[in-house]
């Protein structure tokens, strides 16, 4: 009777054990209810993409004569961007490195300083100075080489490719996979290096004041790196010793048996 009611507490302490705590969610945004419908903080405008050295641009100047803004473009070329010089494609406009000073050398407006700015401020800038000889100019700067790396606890870690000037921390994740079971919600990093220099901020997703954070918008070569939490950290020990005791046995396994040749060899 003793050895059934032990075998009962130890099987109820088991399943208690196991039972994921408050801090185990897989939720996000907890606390959103709380906020007035409809409203979030921090308007994506808040904190917009600058250029930095090394970032690649596609600039386009049009006007309703597209021949009186010809030549202020890049001729056509194949290939088009650095991304893919060893692909075959159809000729496209060529892109601006931007060297490590900030600048761009454009056709007749010569040497810009772009580093630091907006794309809208770069193309407000293009704007003034292509009127002075073209009526209307259409101007459009785009990012072509914009990449964020997602590490850690996602579904399918890589490198992150987007078009957009706002591109933000769930963005990213979701085409990742979104996180796994054994991602920490509430332990996102995002790691940022501009100007030489390297910080970065640990963002709690289960948390919607994350929408205030400079760094829920990203930006050019973001790294996001999801923490583990303690389950995968133990399975992850767990694994380990297991194929370091199975290496151990392998190799005594395979010394007995060239021992035991060895003796069957000399004793004939």
């Amino acid at each position: 009777m003793k050895s059934r009611l032990l075998i009962v507490l130890i099987a109820a302490a088991t399943l208690l054990s196991c039972t994921p705590g408050k801090n185990n969610t897989l939720a996000y945004f907890k606390n959103l209810g709380d906020a007035p419908s409809g409203t979030l903080p921090n308007p994506q405008g808040s904190y917009p993409m600058r250029v930095q050295p090394d970032d690649e641009l596609l600039i386009t100047i049009t006007s309703v004569v597209p021949e009186a803004t010809a030549a202020y473009n890049l001729p056509m070329d194949n290939p088009a961007t650095r991304s893919n010089l060893r692909t075959t494609t159809q000729p496209r406009s060529q892109t601006y490195i931007v060297d490590d000073g900030g600048y761009i050398m454009m056709p007749i407006l010569g040497r810009m300083l772009v580093k630091g700015k907006t794309l809208n401020e770069i193309t407000a800038e293009i704007t003034e100075l292509v009127s002075q000889n073209v009526k209307d100019p259409l101007v459009r700067v785009d990012f072509v080489n914009f990449s964020v790396d997602v590490m850690g606890e996602v579904r399918a870690p890589q490198r992150v490719y987007s078009g957009h000037q706002h591109f933000t921390v769930l963005d990213a994740l979701a085409q990742c996979g979104d996180l796994t079971e054994f991602g920490k919600r509430d332990r996102v990093y995002v790691i940022r290096t501009e100007d030489n220099k390297r910080t970065y901020e640990r963002l709690d997703l289960t948390n919607s004041d994350v929408f205030n954070s400079p760094y829920f918008y990203l930006k050019q070569n973001d790294v996001i790196y999801v923490e583990p939490n303690q389950i995968r950290i133990d399975n992850s020990k767990y694994n380990q010793n297991n194929a370091f005791k199975l290496s151990v046995i392998s190799t005594v396994v395979s010394s007995v048996s060239v021992i035991a040749s060895l003796i069957i060899a000399l004793t004939r």
